[in-house]
């Protein structure tokens, strides 16, 4: 299950960074181009098998092919940070300074969505990503305070976190999630 992030500005971004029509979404998703406009307008918002579909669609998988430097990067870095979809917040890679703040073991969580995770401040800032124009272009950056979220397994901890898009090699968008010191 998806949160309730901006899926309609997320599938214009991945279509317009694969250069595919809408036309051709339309088709992959057995809607019309129509209804595929209205979502990426925000018009309408798709019902939740549709969002599932457009998820998959645009789901971001690092570690395969020309993505598994970035995944390497990731899983080498001597800072506190972890990549994940930017669509649907579905763990790629974390850091080894990262995880020994988590209590789990991250090849439990990759692939699964880590939204459930996500402290208050967390949830304001993307919720205010697509006013930012977040989807809008391929390279973003921000970084904002965040408060703990009480979580024994994945802890938060309270401090500055920089989310940072990293398009990949299929014209997915990951997002690198780093703890500033």
């Amino acid at each position: 299950m998806i949160h309730d992030l901006p899926i309609g500005l997320a599938l214009r971004r991945f279509r317009r960074l694969n250069a595919v029509k809408q036309g051709a979404v339309a088709q992959m998703l057995a809607v019309s181009q129509g209804t595929v406009s209205r979502w990426e307008s925000g018009e309408h918002e798709p019902d939740e098998v549709h969002r599932e579909r457009i998820a998959a669609l645009i789901a971001a998988r690092a570690g395969e092919g020309s993505d598994a430097a970035i995944r390497r990067l990731v899983e080498t870095s001597s800072q506190a940070v972890h990549l994940v979809c930017d669509a649907t917040h579905r763990l790629l890679a974390a850091s080894p300074s990262r995880l020994a703040s988590w209590q789990v073991d991250a090849s439990d969580y990759l692939g699964d969505s880590l939204w459930r995770f996500a402290s208050p401040e967390i949830a304001q800032a993307e919720a205010g990503l697509a006013r930012s124009g977040w989807f809008e272009r391929p390279y973003q950056q921000v970084r904002f305070e965040t408060g703990g979220n009480g979580s024994p397994e994945i802890p938060v901890v309270p401090g500055l976190l920089q989310w940072e898009t990293i398009p990949l090699a299929d014209g997915r968008v990951g997002r690198l999630t780093t703890t500033i010191d």
